[in-house]
This record gives C-alpha cells, sequence and structure tokens, in this order.
C-alpha cells in the first residue's frame, strides 16, 4: 500500500509502495465521494493534476490535520488496523451524515482509536468518544463497541445487526466491509457478485471457527449463535435440497424413473430361447468362475476372452442363471452390436443401479436416496451414474444383508459403440473393490480387443482373474461340442419321429471336425437342420458334403454353413425370374439388416425399404438358423451371431454374388430411404402440441412414438451417417440438397422430442467435412449456416423444440441462409420482429451448465473438448464441436479458480479456494492425486510440457511445483510480495513465470527454483501470465487495464497493448505466438498482433467480465469463461460483425412507454436518457446531464416530459421534443432507484437508497414532501390513480402507502420474506400490487391493509408488476426466465444475447433492455398463440 505525505517542498507526494513490510501509523479521511470529475484519483496523484478538483481541498485539510495530530501518513488504500486517526468531514448536523450507514464506514468507526468528526467549513464537531450517543442512535452500534471493547465481547448476532441495513454502491461490498468486524482475510474480487461475495465470506467464518475449535476445546462457552452463517445461499445456487415431508417416504418412483434398457438382463423375455451350456460341458472353465465368485480375494472382475463363436454367451448365460438361482446375481447386462439401448453404455449403469435395487431390498432405500438427491443422474457422466447409483448405495449397507456377495455379469463389453466408454467402464467396475461390507464381482466376457485389453492392462492383475477361452485344450472343446450336437440332433430325431439313434456317432463326429472349435457352427448347424423339418435329413447330408477339404480352418467351416443355409432359402423349384426377384428381394432386405446401426422390427424395416411386411417375412422365411425373428412383429430382428454380418460384407468369404451384400451400395440405398422417409412424415408441430413453449422433457415417450415411429426415428438419427459410409459425394441442388431445403427445421424438431439433438449437431458437422465447397458451393453454403444455426439453437432444440419456428429463426441473422429459407415458418403472431445483426458473429457456441460464475477454461490439446472450472466447485467438460456436457467433476470443497489439460488430455488439473490442486482422470473424473501443501488459495495451475509436473501458484504468496504422478512437492518458490495470480510453464518446461499482486511478473528455473527475471511496470495486480511459444518473450494482463509483452531473456518491455476499459484478467499466445487473446472485466475477449500490438478484433456477447481465455490447438477458435455462468467459443476467422444497431454504449438499466405507447425512454449506465421511436425503433433524442447511471425513467401523461433518477443521486425533468433539461431535483443523498410523474404531470415521486420517498414540483423543482419510515432503500416507487397517494417498495420487504399531501403513512403491508422489488395501484385505487424477490405477487387493500391475494409460481424474481387497464392483475404479456410470457404460457425464448436487464411492456408490445446497451421491439397479435396456424 501506498499513503500520501507532505514532502520537504511541502507539497502533497506518495510514499514507497509498503508492501510486506511495517505499515507506519497513519490517519483515514473519510468523506462522501462525489462525481469522479470532483474527487481526486490515483492517477490523479501520480500524473500530478488533481489540485484543481474541488476534492483536493479534502485531502489538504486531512494532511494538515494528520500534521497536528504528529501523523506523518495519512489516507488510506487497504490496511486500517494500524491508523490513528479517523477524520469524517460531514454535514452541519450529524444526525443526518449519509457516509455513518455506508458499508465501509461500520469499520471506520470500529477499528481506529480516535476517530474525530469535522462539518465541510473545517470546523470540528467532536470525536467518536464524545459523540458516542448520537454515533449509537444514527448507527445502531453499541457505545462499549465505539469505545474500543474487543469485538469477541459481541455475538455474531449483534456485528450482523449493525451491517444488515448499510448501503454500498459496489454489491460486493456489501461483505467485503464486513471483513474487519469479523476478523477474516479475503481477496477483493469486483464482478463476482454479492451472493459470491457472501459464500465466501460463510466459507471463510466457518474455516474462522474451525481455528478457534482447534486452539480451544471449551465449546460450551462459546455462543452457539456464533455458528450461524452469515447469509443463506440463495435456492438457486444450493447444493442442498429441503424435501416436503411428502418427498421424503422413498417410494420407487424415482428408481422407476431411471433410464431403463430392458433387452440388458440374460433372462429377458427376448432372450428365453438362448441356451445356457448343457450338462457336463464347459465344466473346468464354470467350476473356476464359481470358485472365483465365491472367493473373498481381491480380484474383483473375472474377464473371460474369446474369439468370436467360441461359445462366450452361453457360458455368461450360464453363470447369470445359476447366481440368480442362488440369490447371488446383483445385475446382469448382455451388450449387442447394432442393439439399440444394449449396444452403447448410456444405460448401462443406471440398468444395474435398477436391477440392484430390486435384488437387494436393503439398497432400494439409498439409491432412492441417490436419485432424489440428484435427479438429473441419468444425464451425468458414467463416473457420477457408477458413484452415486451403485458404489455409494452399496458402501452404505450396514451388513445385514441376505448375502455378503453379489456377482454382476456383463456379456460382449467389445460390442459397446464407444472404445472410450469401454475402458471407463473398466476402470470404474475396479473401484468395487474399496466395498468392505458387501463385496461386488464382476464377471465379463469379450472379445481380446484392443479397449478391452488395453482398459483391463491398467488394472493390477491383483485386481482382476482372466481366462482365454479359445486356449482350451482342443481335445475338451470337441468334447464339449459333442455332447451338444448329440443333445440337440437327439432332440430334432425325437421331434421329427426320426429313427432311434440318429445321426449316429459318426455323424456326429464329423460335425465336430466341422465346427472346428466354434459353437456357434454347431449352434447354427443345428437351427438349420430343424427348421427343416420333414427335410430335416437332407439339410444334414447337405452340411456334411458341402465342404471338399477336410483340413479348411474354422472360419471356411463358418462360411461353408452360412452358404448352404442361404441357398437353400431360395427353392430350387423356383424359375429363373422368381430364382432372380428372390435374390433380389434378399439382398435389399439382408443388405440393409447387416448395417443397420441400430436393429428394427420387420414392419419399420418394411417401411424404410418400401415394400411390403409380407415380402420382407417372406424374404427371411427360412432363415431362422441365422435371424432371430421374433413373432412379436414390434420386436426388432437379429442375427444370431455377429460373425453372420462379416460374412455377409466380406466378398472373399461370401464368394456367392447372389447373397454378398456390396456395403457402401447399401448404404446408399438406405441413405436414400431414409430422406424419402423424412421427407413424407416430417412436418411441423409433428407431435401435435401446438404450444411453443411445449417442453421436450414433459412428453410421454409413448407419444412421442406414436408421433415418430421407430423407422422414423431411426431415419432422423442415421441418414448421414449412410450417407456418409456410401462414399458417394453429394452435389448441389440433389436428393439430400432438396430435402434440407424443405425439411430442415421438421429434422431438428424431431431430433428435439427424441433428445437426440448433439446427434443431430454431429451430423451436421460430419455432412459439412463430408461436402467439398468448390464442387457443391451451394449446399456447402447452407451445410455451414445450418452448423451455426443448430449450434446457436442447440437449447432450443434440446428443450422446446417448437421454438425452432419462433425463437430461433426471430434471432438468427437477417442474412442466415436458414433464416431467409424458412422465414415463412415464423408465426404470424409475432407481428413485429427485432433488428438483429446481418451475419453470424464470432461467438459459435454458448455453453450453459455452470451454477455459478466460470473461471476457467481451456482446449484439450486435439481440440476436440473444452474443460472449465466454476465457482459452483465443479470442473465440466464439454465436447467443443457440439456443446454437449461430457463429465461433470465433483471434489472440490471450495471454489474452482484454474483448470488445465495434461499435454496428452488424459488429465485434468484444477485448483480450488479450498487450497487444494487435484489431478482427475479426463474419461472417468476419478480423482487421481489431491496435493496439499498450499496455506491458502490456489489461483492458478498448469502442466509442464511433459505432463510430469504441475505448477501452482496461491494465495500464500508461493509457486509450488509437484510431480504429477506421485504429488511429490517438488519445489516452492518464494519471493513474491503478495498473492500469486498466475503461473505458466514455459514450452520446453525449464521454466516457470509467475504473475503477483504485488504487480511484477518473475521467471524462475523450474529445476532449481532460482529467480531469473522479475518484470516491473504494471502499475495494478497482474492477473494473468503466458509464456510465447518459442519461449522469448511472456504475455501479462493487469487491473491496469493493459497488456504486456516481455523479452523473457533481458525482462524489456516490448509492447504495451491498450484498449480494454477495465482490468485485463487473463491472457495467452496463440499457438503459432503471432497473437495474443485477451479477457476482461469489460465483458470483451480482444486478439491483437502481437509484433506489432495492434487490435485485431474485439469479441462481444458476454454480459459480465470474462476470466478466462485459451485458443484451441489450430489458434482458429478462441474459448472464454465468464461471470455470467457460460462459456462461449469464437471463431477466429470470422470478422466481428459492426455493430449496425443504435443502442447505448453501456447496458440499459431502465425502460418505459409512454402513455400512448408511441415511444419509449430508456436510461442507461453510459449515464443518457434516450428517447426511441417505438413503430420504427429510430432515436429520437438523447438526453445527456446525469453523471451516473441512470436507474428509472418515466413519462407524464401527456408524453411531453421524461422524468430520470440517477445513481448521481439527482432526479432530472427532461422535455422530449427538444432534449432540454427543465429540473434537476437535489435533496436526496444516495442513489435514486425509482420516479413516477403524478397523474395530472404536476408531481414527480422518487424512491432512494437513502431510504426516503420524496415528493417534488414538477414544474419549479421545489421539494414539497419527504416520507420516511421505511428501514432500507426504496426500490419502486408510483402514484395511486387521482394522485392523492403513493405507494413505495422496499428492500424492508415491506410495501408502504402515504398520503401525498400530508406525508403521513397510512398503511405498512408485510408478508414478503425478502425485498419488495415493483409496486403498483389498480385502476380504480382500491388495491396495490407488489412483486418480490421472495417471487410472489401479492395484492392489498389500500384502506384496510390487508392481504388480499398470494400469486406463486414464478420461477425467479417478482421483479415487475402493473394492471392492466381493466383492472385486471399483471399485463397480458412478461419477460420471466429468459421467456415472453403470456398469461402462463411461455411463447418466446430468449437467447443469451436477448436476454433483458430490464423489460418494458405496452399492449402487445414489448422491449427489451440489454446489457450490451441495445434496445430489442418485439410486437405480438392479439390471439391464440399456436404454432402450426399462422
Amino acid at each position: 500500500m501506498r499513503l500520501l505525505q507532505y514532502n520537504n517542498d511541502g507539497e502533497l507526494s506518495l510514499t514507497k509502495d509498503f508492501v510486506g513490510g511495517e505499515i507506519p501509523e497513519y490517519a483515514i479521511l473519510s468523506h462522501t465521494w462525489k462525481a469522479d470529475t470532483e474527487e481526486v484519483t490515483y492517477r490523479d496523484l501520480i500524473d500530478g493534476t488533481g489540485k484543481s478538483k474541488v476534492g483536493y481541498e479534502k485531502i489538504r485539510f486531512c494532511g494538515e490535520q494528520a500534521k497536528r495530530d504528529n501523523l506523518h501518513n495519512f489516507w488510506m488504500f487497504r490496511h486500517m488496523n494500524k491508523s490513528t486517526c479517523l477524520y469524517s468531514r460531514g454535514k452541519q448536523l450529524l444526525e443526518t451524515v449519509d457516509g455513518f450507514t455506508r458499508g465501509w464506514t461500520l469499520q471506520e468507526l470500529i477499528a481506529p482509536p480516535s476517530v474525530e468528526f469535522f462539518c465541510s467549513n473545517g470546523n470540528r464537531l467532536g470525536d467518536k468518544k464524545s459523540l458516542k450517543g448520537q454515533l449509537h442512535k444514527i448507527t445502531g452500534i453499541p457505545v462499549s463497541a465505539l469505545q474500543s471493547s474487543p469485538l469477541s465481547e459481541f455475538s455474531f448476532d449483534e456485528r450482523i445487526s449493525w451491517a444488515r441495513l448499510r448501503e454500498t454502491k459496489r454489491e460486493e461490498d456489501k461483505a467485503y466491509s464486513l471483513l474487519g468486524i469479523f476478523d477474516i482475510s479475503m481477496p477483493v474480487i469486483y464482478g463476482e457478485g454479492k451472493e459470491n461475495a457472501f459464500r465466501r465470506l460463510n466459507r471463510e467464518w466457518k474455516y474462522r471457527l474451525d481455528e478457534l475449535r482447534t486452539i480451544s476445546q471449551a465449546t460450551s462457552n462459546c455462543d452457539k449463535r456464533s455458528t450461524t452463517f452469515l447469509f443463506q445461499s440463495s435456492a438457486a445456487t444450493s447444493r442442498h435440497v429441503l424435501l416436503s415431508p411428502e418427498a421424503s417416504t422413498h417410494d420407487d418412483n424415482s428408481i422407476n424413473n431411471l433410464p431403463y434398457a430392458p433387452e440388458a438382463p440374460f433372462n429377458t423375455y427376448q432372450r428365453q430361447h438362448e441356451p445356457p451350456c448343457l450338462d457336463n460341458t464347459r465344466v473346468d472353465i464354470l467350476h473356476e468362475i464359481h470358485t472365483w465368485a465365491e472367493g473373498q480375494d481381491g480380484r474383483c472382475i473375472f474377464w473371460l476372452s474369446g474369439l468370436a463363436g467360441t461359445g462366450k454367451s452361453t457360458i455368461a448365460r450360464t453363470i447369470a442363471r445359476k447366481c440368480f438361482e442362488e440369490t447371488s446375481l446383483g445385475a446382469s447386462f448382455f451388450f449387442s452390436k447394432g442393439g439399440g439401448d444394449i449396444s452403447h453404455a448410456g444405460k448401462f449403469f443406471t440398468s444395474i443401479a435398477k436391477q440392484l435395487a430390486n435384488t437387494i431390498p436393503l439398497l432400494n432405500q439409498h439409491i432412492c436416496d441417490a436419485v432424489t438427491d440428484n435427479n438429473d443422474i441419468a444425464n451425468q457422466s458414467l463416473r457420477d451414474q457408477w458413484r452415486h447409483l451403485v458404489l455409494r448405495p452399496l458402501s452404505k449397507l450396514d451388513g445385514n444383508s441376505r448375502r455378503s456377495s453379489y456377482v454382476v455379469v456383463i456379456d460382449a463389453l467389445d460390442e459397446c459403440d464407444s472404445d472410450n466408454d469401454i475402458r471407463m467402464i473398466l476402470q470404474l467396475l475396479v473401484e468395487a473393490r474399496s466395498l468392505r461390507r458387501v463385496r461386488l464381482r464382476i464377471f465379463l466376457t469379450s472379445r481380446p480387443e484392443i479397449p478391452v485389453r488395453y482398459g483391463l492392462g491398467q488394472i493390477p492383475d491383483t485386481e482382476h482373474q482372466d481366462f482365454v477361452l479359445h486356449s482350451i485344450s482342443p481335445a475338451i472343446v470337441d468334447r464339449d461340442i459333442s455332447l451338444f450336437l448329440e443333445y440337440n440332433l437327439g432332440l430334432i430325431g425325437r421331434e421329427l419321429w426320426l429313427h432311434d439313434g440318429w445321426p449316429g456317432k459318426e455323424v456326429v463326429m464329423q460335425m465336430v471336425h466341422n465346427a472346428s472349435g466354434l459353437f456357434i457352427w454347431a449352434a447354427t448347424a443345428c437351427r438349420y437342420i430343424r427348421e427343416g423339418k420333414r427335410y430335416a435329413a437332407k439339410r444334414l447330408d447337405t452340411i456334411l458334403h458341402s465342404g471338399g477339404s477336410t483340413t479348411i480352418g474354422p472360419e471356411k467351416r463358418l462360411d461353408e454353413i452360412y452358404t448352404t443355409v442361404l441357398q437353400q432359402s431360395v427353392s430350387p423349384e423356383y424359375t429363373d425370374k422368381e430364382k432372380g426377384e428372390s435374390y433380389q428381394m434378399l439382398r435389399q432386405v439382408l443388405g440393409s439388416a447387416v448395417i443397420l446401426f441400430s436393429p428394427l422390427p420387420v414392419h419399420s424395416l418394411s417401411k424404410i425399404l418400401c415394400v411390403t411386411k409380407e415380402d420382407v417375412n417372406l424374404a427371411l422365411l427360412d432363415l431362422h438358423s441365422v435371424l432371430d425373428i421374433p413373432k412379436d412383429q414390434t420386436c426388432p430382428i437379429r442375427f444370431h451371431h455377429p460373425s453372420f454380418r462379416d460374412f455377409l460384407l466380406n466378398e472373399d468369404r461370401c464368394k456367392d454374388s447372389n447373397f454378398w451384400v456390396d456395403e457402401k451400395q447399401a448404404h446408399q440405398t438406405l441413405a436414400d430411404s431414409c430422406i424419402k422417409l423424412m421427407s413424407q412424415t416430417l412436418k411441423k408441430d409433428v407431435c401435435e402440441l401446438q404450444a411453443p413453449g411445449s417442453q421436450a422433457g414433459q412428453v410421454e415417450s409413448s407419444w412421442v412414438e406414436r408421433c415418430l415411429p421407430p423407422e422414423v426415428q431411426y431415419a432422423c438419427l442415421y441418414w448421414v451417417h449412410h450417407l456418409q459410409r456410401s462414399g458417394s459425394q453429394v452435389h448441389d441442388g440433389e436428393e439430400a440438397h432438396r430435402f434440407l431445403q424443405a425439411h430442415l427445421l421438421h429434422w431438428l424438431e424431431a431430433l428435439g422430442w427424441m433428445g437426440k439433438a448433439s446427434e443431430g449437431i454431429q451430423a451436421i458437422l460430419s455432412l459439412e467435412a463430408h461436402i467439398p465447397a468448390t464442387e457443391s458451393p451451394n449446399l456447402h453454403a447452407f451445410i455451414h449456416d445450418t452448423k451455426r444455426f443448430a449450434l446457436y439453437s442447440r437449447l432450443v432444440i434440446e428443450q422446446v423444440p417448437l421454438q425452432l419456428y419462433c425463437s430461433a429463426l426471430v434471432f438468427s441473422p437477417e442474412k442466415s441462409i436458414v433464416r431467409k429459407t424458412f422465414e415463412n415458418y415464423i408465426p404470424l403472431w409475432i407481428q413485429r420482429k427485432p433488428r438483429v445483426q446481418a451475419h453470424w458473429s464470432a461467438a459459435l457456441q454458448t455453453l450453459e451448465g455452470h451454477s455459478s460464475s466460470v473461471t476457467s477454461v481451456a482446449f484439450s490439446h486435439d481440440g476436440k473438448q473444452v474443460v472449465s472450472g466454476s465457482y459452483d466447485e465443479t470442473v465440466r467438460i464439454w465436447d467443443a464441436a457440439t456443446g454437449a456436457t461430457l463429465q461433470t467433476f465433483e471434489g472440490h470443497s471450495s471454489y474452482v479458480w484454474s483448470i488445465a489439460f495434461s499435454p496428452d488430455s488424459k488429465q485434468v488439473v484444477s485448483g480450488s479456494y479450498d487450497e487444494t490442486v487435484r489431478l482427475w482422470d479426463a474419461a472417468t473424473g476419478a480423482t487421481l492425486q489431491t496435493l496439499e501443501g498450499h496455506s491458502s488459495y490456489v489461483w492458478s495451475v498448469a502442466f509442464s510440457p511433459n505432463g510430469k509436473q504441475v505448477v501452482s501458484g496461491s494465495y500464500d504468496k508461493t509457486v509450488r511445483i509437484w510431480d504429477a504422478a506421485t504429488g511429490a512437492a517438488l519445489q516452492t518458490l518464494e519471493g513474491h510480495f503478495s498473492s500469486v495470480s498466475s503461473v505458466a510453464f514455459s514450452f520446453d518446461g525449464k521454466q516457470v513465470v509467475s504473475g503477483s499482486n504485488d504487480k511484477t511478473v518473475r521467471i524462475w528455473d523450474a529445476a532449481t527454483g532460482a529467480a531469473l527475471q522479475t518484470l516491473e511496470g504494471h502499475s495494478s495486480y497482474v492477473w494473468s501470465v503466458a509464456f510465447s511459444p518459442n519461449g522469448k518473450q511472456v504475455v501479462s494482463g493487469s487491473g491496469d487495464e493493459t497488456v504486456r509483452i516481455w523479452d523473457a531473456a533481458t525482462g524489456a518491455s516490448l509492447q504495451t497493448l491498450e484498449g480494454h476499459s477495465s482490468s485485463v484478467s487473463s491472457v495467452t499466445f496463440s499457438p503459432n505466438g503471432k497473437q495474443v487473446v485477451s479477457g476482461s472485466d469489460d465483458e470483451t475477449v480482444r486478439l491483437w498482433d502481437a509484433a506489432t500490438g495492434a487490435a485485431l478484433q474485439t469479441l462481444e456477447g458476454h454480459s459480465s467480465s470474462v476470466r478466462s481465455v485459451a485458443f484451441s490447438p489450430d489458434g482458429k477458435q478462441v474459448v472464454s469463461g465468464s461471470y455470467n455462468e457460460t462459456v462461449r467459443i469464437w471463431d477466429t476467422a470470422t470478422e466481428a460483425a459492426l455493430q449496425t444497431l443504435e443502442g447505448h454504449f453501456s447496458s440499459v438499466s431502465s425502460v418505459a412507454f409512454s402513455p400512448d405507447g408511441k415511444q419509449v425512454a430508456s436510461g442507461s449506465d453510459d449515464e443518457t436518457v434516450r428517447i426511441w421511436d417505438t413503430a420504427t425503433g429510430a432515436a429520437l433524442q438523447t438526453l445527456e446531464g446525469h453523471s451516473s447511471s441512470v436507474r428509472s425513467v418515466a413519462f407524464p401523461s401527456d408524453s411531453k416530459q421524461v422524468v430520470s433518477g440517477s445513481y448521481d443521486e439527482t432526479v432530472r425533468i427532461w422535455d422530449a421534443a427538444t432534449e432540454a433539461s427543465l429540473q434537476t431535483l437535489e435533496g436526496h443523498s444516495s442513489s435514486i432507484r425509482s420516479v413516477a410523474f403524478s397523474p395530472d404531470g404536476k408531481q414527480v415521486v422518487s424512491g432512494s437508497y437513502d431510504k426516503a420517498v420524496r415528493l417534488w414540483d414538477a414544474a419549479t423543482g421545489a421539494a414539497l414532501q419527504s416520507f420516511e419510515g421505511h428501514s432500507s432503500y426504496v426500490t419502486s416507487v408510483a402514484f395511486s390513480p387521482d394522485g392523492k397517494q403513493v405507494v413505495s417498495g422496499s428492500y424492508d420487504k415491506t410495501v408502504r402507502i402515504w398520503d401525498a399531501a400530508t406525508g403521513a403513512a397510512l398503511q405498512t403491508l408485510e408478508g414478503h420474506s425478502s425485498s419488495v422489488r415493483s409496486v403498483a395501484f389498480s385502476p380504480d385505487g382500491k388495491q396495490v400490487v407488489s412483486g418480490s424477490y421472495d417471487k410472489a405477487v401479492r395484492l392489498w387493500d389500500t384502506a384496510t391493509g390487508e392481504a388480499l391475494q398470494t400469486l406463486e409460481g414464478h420461477s425467479s424474481y417478482a421483479t415487475s408488476v402493473a394492471f392492466l387497464p381493466d383492472g385486471n392483475l399483471l399485463p397480458t404479456l412478461r419477460v420471466s426466465d429468459f421467456w415472453v410470457v403470456e398469461g402462463e404460457a411461455n411463447i418466446l425464448w430468449l437467447p443469451p444475447d436477448y436476454r433483458s436487464i430490464c423489460e418494458a411492456i405496452w399492449d402487445q408490445t414489448v422491449v427489451l433492455g440489454h446489457s450490451s446497451g441495445r434496445l430489442s421491439f418485439l410486437q405480438f397479435r392479439q390471439g391464440p398463440k399456436l404454432v402450426v396456424y399462422n
């Protein structure tokens, strides 16, 4: 900190910076800060330009007074505990000193030993000892506290009561101003918001209590009230849910709501005819598995691997059946490639959990609890599902279960469609070894594919047991196949009345020989023979004589039997023409079935292929030996074994050209068929819901399936996949292009109802890559615009698909190809659309999901993922292409400040306010390491280039280097005099750079810890640092609003990049080192030329401070994280669109219609009032004169004037036609929050943060009345229709009604549980309506004060209320929770760029004021708001 002093020449000057040293005693000047143009700033003192300002006299006075008290230093920047005197320049009457009710004055009054008070002319009024009575009366602070009694003598609640009603200009200061009275130290972070500031203060208070308890265990003597939290977090950000008594009964509904794959269990209806092992077969392996299952060692996984057809699934069914009968089967999941829900892991753990809940009664409630506590668990990562639904509930069993061990059977894990999911499942399953009261044994089978082998290879041998099925002795396998054949052929013989002993031992032995160790050969042969019925013996003979050589391998034998089955399915008695037709139909049906990405029933397959169901059934009639064709036509067709699919697609194996499937041609056929089917069936509002606000999550799945049957859903999901696999090019004007031009929105809508929006976006991205721009320019341009449209509208598609025709089109750029193509789809009830930009901006995506500020973002090193850290204590991983949430990591107990991917993208490191650094597995979310050692918050973390080390910077002023593998601390780098806010490795890993609140940048030797350079030049905190890719330069961002580039070798400053208007919070170089990106508290992201310092782009769109920025690996994209809880991805190649829309230069804080609705007035943080033409949206007038933010505007009844209230504590009346300022009304001692004209326009009422309501003469500006009685800020005021009464709402939770003539308080209306934000009279003056932060709207009787109605239902704050002219409550239209609402129906969703800070409504017109300074005008037609009927 730096203080003021008089130098030898008698001039005021700044002292040296007291960083980390002894701070001398000093005096503090406490005064009311006026406009910046009047007061002397730090910059004025540095530049020597402050003497001409009015405020210089106050500083000079303080210096003179300090000299009289023998103090050489005065004024205050940070510290107060060293101050001896505090001089307060007040007004003549102490009772009216506004400064005593301001937040920071609280500790200024209590902490210093001496506080003296002077009036504005310099006369001494007294000190805090002599004026203690008056100070106590004004502030509520006990006299003993003012007389320096230890704060420990006052309870928590007492100290809080002194601060509860104090005022601050910056919302965070409400919390920061309490630090002194609670003896707490924490960093000041302006921009985080009041709620986040109080949450941090709560946490520090708890830490403080824990420290005190550690020092002394005498808790019984402590005031128990001191354990109360300072303020409760709002329900929106709380991580705990309070349940009603009805919700605690733990019925099974929560479990029943879990997604479930009905075909997963071993004993599902569809699998009932799949046999287990025959008696006396597989004896040794079954015994080994049963021994393992009953064992108590640490090998919780048994992996049975084997080649295709070796009998793995049969063994799995046998084990599952045995365990089921012994009540030891916990659950089973049989994967199947192309099997819909059992072909992927999306419902794997939820299905396992549901089965476990049914199997283990004592577990049911624990899983219910998990679902109730986390009702979105089904949409979360596999890691979260496993731990919350399976592992943790099992760990809570008390050991009284009827069994102590359960087996989970997982078959064909290799047929799961995601290699990453396979690896993740294996890594999670091994955590079962941690269970103590109950054992979970996992039996799984698969082919020896790489993902499974790799996944198990990462698990220690002591934790799993393996068995390779195809390595069993051939003699044992042949014996088992022989028993299998004898049993099944014997059954066939008896069924068909064949002779005893048929077919004989010699035939069985020949078949065993032909099987070549493959059980699938034997099973297929038996099915083929049985289906021959009267020709069974003939079919047996065909099999025996189908092969020539007796030495061919197993695969050849299998090919022979498949060929035989296919050839026998076409009767030799057919004519050549009939055979040709049969072969063609067979190829069409089999060719489609074999390449389906998900199996379909006969009916659905026939619909896609445009053939009759009878034709499909006839084509497959004799193929039951290779296909599972259910009698229930709604069940899908499946292959008995995947080897048949491999056979059909391999021309070398399927040598009969009548049956070989040309894979590319088959894909083309299916692509064409899918497009044709969608063109015939998809339409606007396909689910016939009509209401534009219909939510996808509230529509019954059965209704969706009725409107979108399986074949249509299949076509929507996979037509692009088939088109790609066909290998053919798509050109302008062809079928795919025509389909998109006609049905793009219908297709996206259908995907929304299906819950497949991300899959649709991925399909669009694939299609864009598939179509060359040079060969198909029009189609490529259409697809590119479709990509931008879909990414921008992702939340609409996912949540409210019908808004595609409303919000998505309305808010798309004017020249968007999609908008122009489908503009006629916008419902006619949207009569007036807002003015939007011409082209897509550089913002590609806005990722929403965090519930609090986003503090740090980074790309993975392959550019496919984005990681973010947040105040909500979580780390999230997102799909960079689609915006979908992939993982949510939980574990930190406080804010996550910084995150980074490892160089191989397999790990994530995070640093937190909880003083720890954590290493996570990026695929599973498992915590790999928790690095402890810092003694305060961890601000910044980074990996070394080789991924072997991690560096962290902390509020404890140190930089630490850790071993990423072991978690060992390798180095502690000390030298900074204040907190370390940013750290990074050089690209060769030899150096570390750090930035600090001591305003310096330091470069260190990573091996030795030696300080190599100290870079000085910034005049405020350094928030961010990074090396250039070649390690020769360092970039830094600072609170002084600049970005600096330095020479890393010499420490010389190479460039100072200026342009940001607030603190620079994050900087980094592009991968090629040619550009720098910076993020700032001014809500922008900027791109700079690193060589010249030129500003290249300014990316605007965030509505709050930008806390973190990063380049993608290819430098083509930038990701940013903001305090507005969002992550944005930007295209650096897209030129930032010039702002062509008129508006304020800063956030719009207030809007109001003129009474005739023809004009709109808006007030802004840019200190101006603007008047707009409602019909055209044109700006008519700009009213300038306020010196601070304008918070409220209003018209009189004749619309000729405008009144405005401002943070500059004045009310102004303007001529709406000439821009002339007619009156400036002064008298309030704090910010003005609300203004209104009387019905006759002769008076103005104003409400202020000074707790007063004032009445003014509009013509003369004279103050007529001051209504006092509120105990906190007045937020809203209004006149009654006859002008005789005034109503006011306040932060004190009350509504008050006043007599406008006498100032008498007529009614105090109590009932709201939070601050009142809006009040209004009914047209007859008999009622008052109020809206509150408690989310309720209340209706009151003005005569009696009685509460007439409480209207609840808002999911957010009720900030604006009014009556209609006919006396009905609330306007027809309102804005709530990102929606324009009519009555109770959501009609238009507002995307992030168009969400309002404030709004005004007149008749059917809505005006939205935005943080960007723009206004949006919307007008709606009266009548039904339906999507289909325009």
